[in-house]
């Protein structure tokens, strides 16, 4: 049964090994051409490191819980638009030197556009309205084990016992988050399998978007990926206006999840990996699926089954073991 609701409405192997790509999976790489932060990261945590850390941790965790409120009035078609819209914008304001994208490089910035933004930004609204926020992020959580599964699947890259031991560990984890949901009946389950899709969408699209990020800086990299997205989901998210309605709680959950959650921390994100590197930076993957959870329990009061709790674990260890591999 749906969530109840008060008003339902290269292309060639990238420069990176396939452990680098789990270490960095939600870490956009930044150089000077994205005017964000410095070029090389120090590799340490300071003070001011730590709040970037634990700024960024909340956006993104509280990202499920501010798609379940944008949900009480908005169609899920409109709560994507408007997401993506104000992200676009967020970006677009912000002064930087002007990105020329080569002809090739065009079309890997559309597929981009696709497999990151519009796709599992369309998916995760419509598989919450049959699943809770708490076991949408959990099963985001995931994230890293489908990235390395791609540079090992796609790219060829040869994995090492412990990767194929943090693998085996995080799909262990990932059955045992969706194990509940989908024994709950046939919706619940179809928002289990849409999450997990706009997941194996984000796996492909970390392992994309480093060549097109180590040209072009991230920012310019994000914006031009918005306003594409933006394009694609605008058809679906204008026709969801027709079964929403106008609440001031849910509409300012969405601007904030769009200007905050979906430009901004983007930029808190690329700073930070300019300060520390991409290596620990990546270790926000790990507490995103715990903030969605406690949020989501506190706010939405979620429940969520024991045998997710110790997926997620599950999770989270396969992925550390999987990234200590590189060496």
């Amino acid at each position: 049964m749906p969530v109840s609701r008060p008003n339902p409405a290269r292309f060639a192997p990238p420069a990176v090994d396939t452990v680098r790509s789990v270490a960095s999976s939600t870490a956009p790489a930044t150089d000077d051409r994205s005017g964000i932060g410095p070029t090389a990261g120090s590799g340490t945590f300071g003070a001011a490191d730590w709040s970037l850390f634990l700024v960024v941790s909340l956006i993104w965790g509280a990202s499920f819980l501010l798609i379940d409120i944008g949900l009480d009035a908005l169609a899920p078609e409109l709560v994507t638009l408007l997401r993506v819209g104000l992200g676009a914008i967020t970006l677009a304001v912000l002064p930087s030197p002007p990105a020329r994208f080569a002809g090739r490089d065009r079309g890997r910035l559309i597929a981009l556009s696709l497999v990151w933004v519009a796709i599992p930004f369309t998916l995760f609204p419509l598989a919450q309205q049959y699943i809770n926020s708490a076991t949408t992020g959990l099963l985001n959580g995931g994230t890293p084990i489908f990235t390395a599964i791609v540079a090992v699947a796609v790219y060829r890259n040869r994995p090492t016992p412990a990767i194929l031991a943090g693998l085996v560990l995080g799909f262990a984890g990932v059955t045992l988050i969706s194990v509940p949901s989908i024994g709950e009946g046939s919706s619940e389950a179809a928002g289990v399998v849409m999450v997990l899709a706009a997941t194996v969408c984000y796996g492909l699209a970390f392992n994309l978007s480093t060549p097109l990020i180590s040209t072009y800086g991230s920012l310019a990299v994000m914006r031009g990926m918005l306003v594409l997205a933006t394009i694609w989901t605008a058809p679906l998210g204008l026709w969801g206006l027709r079964d929403s309605s106008f609440e001031i709680g849910p509409v300012t959950a969405v601007v904030a999840l769009g200007m905050i959650g979906t430009g901004i921390a983007y930029l808190v994100m690329a700073t930070l990996v300019g300060r520390v590197g991409p290596a620990r930076a990546s270790f926000i993957t790990y507490l995103i699926p715990v903030v969605s959870l406690v949020l989501g329990v506190v706010f939405r009061d979620d429940r969520v089954p024991g045998l997710a709790l110790i997926g997620i674990v599950l999770v989270i260890a396969g992925a550390v073991l999987a990234g200590r591999s590189r060496g």
